[in-house]
């Protein structure tokens, strides 16, 4: 009998560069979490790669500031049901496609994320530097996937009827709150 979830190859479960470590030390522990989760997603969604949504999804999961951020109301469970019928629906035109806007040169192989979920986790270790923080939260890794409109993370906020442009004003007008803790969520 085949298993439900396929199982990873060991490439699949530790498709990091050789500067990962150094990298996951730039990471607070929350944000190692949600990149967990979000490879997890990405193998049992049959992903070859980590994209924005997948780390949307579980950022929404694992991080109370970044939940915080959206509010309450119907468009959060609107957004999150759009994530979740991801793979019995919605985003099945993304498998087996790169997620890519063209800005960045494509990459097949490296750490298993897709070219914007890569520049987006660069964009997250530099936002947190930026203000003296040694390693990287979920608000800062949230602030770095709605950046580009590219982005499968803004196109599934579209369609939940929520502006990015919004958001990202919303994150940077209350920065200084979330960069406390970033407890884990629920």
């Amino acid at each position: 009998m085949q298993p439900r979830i396929p199982r990873q190859s060991a490439q699949e479960q530790d498709c990091r560069r050789p500067d990962a470590a150094a990298d996951d030390a730039r990471l607070s522990h929350e944000l190692a979490a949600v990149i967990s989760g979000a490879r997890r997603r990405a193998v049992r969604d049959g992903d070859r790669q980590i994209d924005t949504a997948h780390l949307l999804h579980s950022l929404l999961e694992h991080d109370r500031d970044v939940y915080a951020v959206f509010g309450e109301g119907p468009q959060i469970a609107r957004l999150l049901g759009y994530l979740v019928q991801r793979t019995i629906g919605y985003g099945l035109r993304w498998q087996g496609s790169v997620e890519d806007s063209g800005g960045v040169p494509v990459v097949m192989e490296g750490d298993g994320f897709s070219p914007l979920a890569a520049s987006a986790m660069e964009y997250a270790r530099r936002r947190a530097t930026s203000r003296g923080d040694t390693q990287a939260r979920g608000i800062d890794l949230l602030a770095a996937i709605i950046v580009d409109p590219q982005a499968r993370a803004v196109e599934v906020l579209a369609r939940a009827g929520i502006d990015a442009n919004a958001l990202r004003a919303r994150i940077d007008e209350h920065r200084d709150e979330y960069v406390g803790g970033g407890e884990t969520a629920r």
